[in-house]
């Protein structure tokens, strides 16, 4: 594995700079409320449900939680990563359940 510290003299794939990570904010989301597109960026808004208690009931509440924009290219992008991670959970929910033996005492 190369040393992260030392910079590579031959071009390859973008490396994203490790000082960003603990940066990046985290997203959650619920489903896409709305999208469309504009002066040819993607536009989608995220949004989440919030419960909201109303006495013995509870009211659900669904603001938004990102505005998200980007070119086509970075939307196929993401269109990608989410049908792979789609398929890794897929294969992971076909694996069979190991038995868990019983203990007699």
């Amino acid at each position: 594995m190369a040393d992260p510290e030392t910079p590579s003299t031959v071009q390859g794939p973008v490396i994203i700079s490790s000082s960003s990570a603990e940066r990046a904010p985290i997203i959650y989301f619920d489903g896409a409320s709305c999208f469309g597109h504009h002066n040819g960026a993607i536009q989608i808004e995220l949004a989440a449900n919030l419960l909201m208690p109303v006495g013995a009931a509870v009211r659900v509440d669904v603001v938004q939680t990102a505005h998200l924009r980007c070119s086509v290219a970075a939307a196929l992008a993401l269109r990608e990563a989410l049908d792979k991670a789609l398929a890794m959970y897929k294969q992971g929910q076909q694996q069979p359940n190991e038995e868990i033996p019983a203990v007699k005492n």
